[in-house]
């Protein structure tokens, strides 16, 4: 491995680039994988980036291949970053007996209990590692950065602007675990990475954070949309907590809800370009 990281592929793509990476995390103490779509206006300076946090099974390439994407962040000059869904092949036991726990569903959080806390710190790894290394190595606008995500990604995008609204200038997601106290994918992964102290669980539920937090001048607005043909709005998502929350703080929130959408990337492909336009306006562009 040449520098801080490994090419691993680039394709042009939209007058940019689309490419997937690996490095050494020391974050997680694993090795780790990210996408980047860099688009044409990086040739003259750097450019706004948005993060991009996948859910439950998908990986890096996830986002990239499906949401359809680089066509607006093209037209905007928006850089994408679409990291992995949590470290793989440290081995740990139990790490793939199911789908929404272990590999592929690191939840955005830092574990602290064992075997998880020696490399599940997810959180951590978006909001310092990587930007630091997108930030020192690609043509990123450090100061011009938003986040976004889909379902256990988009519960990550909030927690993570909610808490560091400073540094994220733009926030949506797509049909997020709005509370995951609250229902069992992330009763079930706070569990296991943060132990039976419940305690630990609110600074990751995005419905806590939200209710505990005042608007103001640093604190982006938020956008939700949700699918009604969701199969997981009932018992997982819960946006109406989320609802509740913002309007006891006064935090700006638009949930928009959708006839016949389901959860999939057909869902989030027909409104990716709205997302778009909104963190492009967020971020100046």
């Amino acid at each position: 491995m040449a520098g801080p990281f490994e090419v691993i592929s680039q394709h042009r793509c939209f007058g940019g680039t689309v490419g997937f990476y690996r490095h050494e995390a020391a974050s997680t103490s694993s090795a780790m994988r990210f996408a980047v779509f860099t688009p044409a206006q990086a040739k003259s300076g750097p450019v706004p980036v948005l993060y991009y946090l996948a859910g439950l099974t998908c990986t890096e390439e996830t986002f990239m291949i499906k949401a359809g994407a680089q066509r607006v962040a093209a037209e905007l000059g928006l850089m994408l970053v679409a990291p992995d869904t949590s470290p793989r092949g440290v081995k740990l036991a139990g790490d793939s007996d199911s789908w929404d726990f272990g590999v592929g569903a690191g939840f955005y959080v830092d574990a602290t209990a064992e075997p998880w806390s020696r490399h599940y710190h997810m959180y951590t790894y978006v909001t310092e590692e990587l930007r630091a290394l997108i930030e020192g190595h690609f043509p990123a606008h450090a100061e011009r950065t938003g986040i976004f995500g889909h379902s256990m990604g988009g519960h990550g995008a909030l927690t993570i602007a909610l808490r560091n609204p400073g540094r994220y200038r733009s926030v949506s997601a797509f049909a997020p675990i709005s509370a995951p106290r609250r229902c069992p994918w992330g009763q079930k992964a706070f569990n296991g990475y943060l132990g039976a102290d419940t305690g630990q669980w609110a600074a990751y539920d995005a419905s806590e954070l939200a209710g505990q937090v005042a608007d103001g001048p640093q604190r982006p607005p938020i956008l939700v949309d949700q699918g009604l043909a969701d199969q997981f709005l009932q018992a997982q998502l819960h946006p109406h907590f989320l609802e509740e929350a913002c309007r006891r703080s006064g935090v700006r929130l638009t949930v928009r809800r959708h006839d016949g959408y389901d959860h999939g990337y057909y869902f989030i492909a027909s409104f990716i370009e709205d997302h778009l336009r909104h963190h492009a306006r967020q971020l100046g562009v």
